[in-house]
C-alpha cells in the first residue's frame, strides 16, 4: 500500500494511492484520521492529479544517521563509525514534494543527501533488531539538505542540519517493502550525483530501529533517515534535485534563496 498526505479543495487528508502513482487517472481514497493500523477509509476518492502531494507524514521528530554509507564517510574524510552516530532534525525541517529547498542566505554551501527514510508505525522501546519490522509503518525517500559549511565549523551538527525546509520527505509511504538491497540514485537537473544501493548500508535498518530505540521512545511517525552514499554535493537556487529508490517512487524539490 502506498499512503499519502494531500490538500485538496476541502482541506488536507490521508490517502491511499490506488496503483503506482504515475500516470494521470491514479486515484487516491481518503483515509479517516490517520494511517496507522487498519485505514479507516471515509468512502471519498479523487484524481491524484487534482490534489498536491504534502508530505507523507508530520514527524514528532526526525532522527537521522551519519556516515552509514563507507563511501560517504571516505568521501568527507571520516571514519565509519562503530556504532550508529545519531543526530536530530527538527519537525519544522520537513517539506514536501516539489516544495522548494530554501538556501538560507548565511550559508556558502548547502549540500543534497540522498537516503531511505523509515516511518515508525507505532510506539516502541527498547526494540530488538529481530521484532524492528513490527515497528514499521513503511518507507519513504528523504533528503537530509545539509549547510556543509556550518557542519565543518560547529562541531555540532544541529544548525547545519536544522533549518527549515532542510528534510524533504516522499512522495509517498511504501508499506509493502523490503528495504534490504534498494537501488538509490540522485540526480541535479538531470544529472546523477548519486548512485548506490541500500545494502552497503553500514548499519541495516532492523540494527538502526534497534539502537535507536534504545536511547529514545519512537512514536508514530517518528522518521529515521538512515544515511546517504557518496556523491553529496552542492545545490544553488535555480536547480532541481531528484532522489529515486526503486520500490518507492521519486522525490523532487527546486531550490530557491531564503
Amino acid at each position: 500500500m502506498r499512503l499519502a498526505r494531500i490538500a485538496h479543495p476541502e482541506g488536507v487528508a490521508f490517502v491511499s494511492v490506488d496503483g503506482d502513482g504515475d500516470s494521470n487517472d491514479t486515484m487516491v481514497s481518503e483515509i479517516a484520521d490517520h494511517p496507522f493500523g487498519t485505514p479507516n477509509y471515509t468512502g471519498r476518492k479523487r484524481p491524484l492529479a487534482d490534489t498536491r502531494l504534502l508530505s507523507p507524514i508530520l514527524p514528532t521528530k526526525v532522527i537521522a544517521v551519519g556516515r552509514n554509507y563507507a563511501d560517504h564517510a571516505r568521501e568527507m574524510g571520516n571514519e565509519v563509525p562503530a556504532e550508529p552516530m545519531i543526530f536530530l532534525k527538527p519537525s519544522t525541517t520537513v517539506i514536501g514534494p516539489n516544495a522548494p529547498i530554501r538556501r538560507p542566505k548565511q550559508s556558502e554551501q548547502v549540500d543534497f543527501e540522498g537516503e531511505l527514510a523509515v516511518i515508525i508505525g507505532q510506539p516502541v522501546k527498547n526494540v530488538p533488531a529481530s521484532q524492528a519490522r513490527q515497528a514499521v509503518l513503511g518507507y519513504t525517500v528523504a533528503n537530509d539538505v545539509s549547510a556543509r559549511d556550518f557542519q565543518r565549523s560547529d562541531g555540532q551538527w544541529g544548525r547545519a542540519k536544522g533549518f527549515d525546509t532542510f528534510c524533504p520527505i516522499g512522495p509517498w509511504i511504501e508499506t509493502d517493502l523490503d528495504p534490504a538491497d534498494l537501488p538509490i540514485r540522485t540526480t541535479v537537473d538531470g544529472e546523477t550525483k548519486q548512485n548506490s544501493r541500500t545494502s552497503e548500508l553500514v548499519h541495516k535498518v532492523p540494527e538502526l530501529i534497534e539502537f535507536v530505540s534504545s536511547v529514545m521512545t519512537l512514536l508514530p511517525g517518528d522518521t529515521i533517515l538512515t544515511g546517504t552514499p557518496a556523491g553529496v554535493g552542492p545545490i544553488v537556487a535555480g536547480q532541481e534535485v531528484s532522489i529515486t529508490i526503486d520500490g518507492i517512487g521519486t522525490l523532487t524539490n527546486p531550490v530557491e534563496n531564503a
